[in-house]
């Protein structure tokens, strides 16, 4: 059952809801550029009371339920009406990107409401988007200490320590959770998640299966196997699981989730490698149409519209993408060449320096600096003359950094190379037939002058006595 956030306020009832991460960095891969990455295993954006999904005014889900997974009732504290109101505020801002006051306004509810689990499991997941994971991790367990067994606070504190590379810390803690909670599906399934992190497939494999056998409706279970599979390059099989997920296999087995945003992504992704571009396309629009916050949808989406030239459409999802996760490398580098293409020359120059500027290996940044100084005109604090010398140094300095070419693979690097040679050559040509004319020299002295210059001398002279 959905309901509409306008709905909610009505209804200050058991179960929870809570903002959540998809805190994957699915890049999209390109000449030198950052290269595209496994989904990771990303958590609920919103969840409503009494474990309904949660929509947006709009009726766009982005949200799935905190329900125990286990199936059991659960007797957690009710969110009064004052944070109630501050917490619904703070979604709607989470929705609209605006993590600054989403996370002001989930502060207010936990002030209005001690007990307020939900809002700091939400304000724990808006600071792990901020980058503030110490704060993140703070908030994780101030829900568990008002609701101990309260899934999405354990699940998204485990897999922020995964994705820190502190997976032990992970093991560990979810460990303690499954002997205290052994009938949650949860729990295991974020163990399964966090051995797939680790590299270790069999294990992660097994114990999605575990978590499907205490709950065979448990979604984030067949997402993990699926994603399981995908980041093992066995993407047969991911297709298998995504169908499942997805489509169903049939009428006696129909799809399980098929508005599961994060499994479209994967399927997009797969899609992408597969050279299936019009279906990649799709599976990122309907992600995005479920998790508005699915930053590696939007990035992905935005450079397919790149590829056909679309900078139109490409600059508004980068934007809302980096509203998201501001420091997303890749959504920076393709803003710049969107606004590059869009002859926002100040813009263009702001985005890509500020990549160089957060990692001097991204080699498709020096590229696309080449064409901003190559191909533009005004750049902002860049002389004409000066472009074509700035174009050359980023150019060598893209091939410097490249990854290794591949055998067959285009490179117009130094055609382009050439080209702003070629343009510095006219420029200087054009400078020099513009300047004026050197001053002529000076006629050559002739036989009258130099009389009159003896004359002049002689007169000079003090009469001999």
């Amino acid at each position: 059952m959905r309901v509409k956030v306008s709905d909610l306020l009505s209804r200050v009832g058991g179960g929870a809801f809570g903002l959540a991460l998809g805190l994957g960095q699915a890049g999209c891969a390109k000449k030198g550029g950052v290269g595209a990455k496994t989904p990771e295993g990303a958590g609920a954006a919103a969840v409503a009371p009494g474990g309904e999904v949660a929509a947006t005014p709009g009726g766009q889900q982005y949200g799935i339920s905190d329900a125990p997974s286990s199936g059991e009732a659960a007797n957690r504290p009710k969110m009064n009406a004052k944070a109630l109101q501050a917490y619904l505020a703070g979604m709607q801002a989470f929705q609209n990107g605006d993590l600054e006051s989403a996370r002001t306004q989930l502060l207010a509810a936990t002030q209005a409401d001690g007990n307020a689990y939900q809002a700091f499991y939400s304000l724990g997941t808006v600071r792990e988007r901020l980058g503030e994971k110490a704060g993140a991790q703070t908030m994780y367990r101030k829900a568990l200490q008002i609701v101990a067994d309260y899934e999405p606070a354990i699940v998204s504190l485990a897999l922020l320590m995964a994705r820190s590379g502190r997976t032990g810390e992970a093991e560990s803690l979810l460990a303690d959770y499954q002997a205290k909670m052994p009938k949650s599906a949860a729990v295991v399934a974020a163990l399964a998640e966090v051995k797939s992190i680790e590299g270790d497939s069999a294990e992660a494999q097994r114990l999605a299966q575990e978590a499907l056998k205490k709950n065979p409706d448990y979604r984030p279970a067949m997402v993990t196997l699926a994603r399981d599979h995908y980041r093992n390059r066995r993407l047969d099989l991911a297709m298998y699981a995504l169908r499942g997920i997805l489509d169903g296999y049939g009428d006696e087995n129909p799809p399980r989730d098929e508005g599961n945003a994060e499994a479209r992504l994967i399927r997009g992704l797969i899609y992408k490698e597969q050279g299936n571009k019009q279906g990649a396309i799709e599976e990122f629009k309907q992600a995005i149409s479920l998790r508005p916050d699915l930053v590696e949808a939007r990035v992905q989406l935005a450079a397919y519209y790149l590829e056909s030239g679309n900078a139109k459409d490409a600059a508004p999802l980068l934007e809302s993408a980096l509203r998201y996760d501001k420091n997303n490398v890749m959504a920076h580098l393709d803003l710049g060449d969107a606004y590059r293409l869009l002859g926002q020359t100040a813009e263009a120059k702001r985005e890509l320096e500020w990549v160089l500027d957060k990692d001097p290996n991204v080699a498709q940044a020096y590229y696309n600096l080449g064409l901003l100084y190559l191909f533009s005109d005004g750049v902002p604090g860049v002389s004409k003359k000066a472009a074509p010398d700035l174009a050359i140094a980023s150019f060598e300095a893209y091939k410097e950094k490249r990854p290794r070419k591949q055998s067959g693979a285009p490179d117009d690097t130094d055609e382009l190379i050439t080209r702003a040679k070629t343009k510095k050559a006219l420029i200087e040509a054009e400078e020099a037939q513009a300047a004026p004319p050197p001053p002529p020299p000076p006629p050559p002295p002739t036989e009258s002058t130099d009389t009159a210059k003896k004359e002049s001398s002689t007169g000079s002279l003090p009469p001999v006595e």
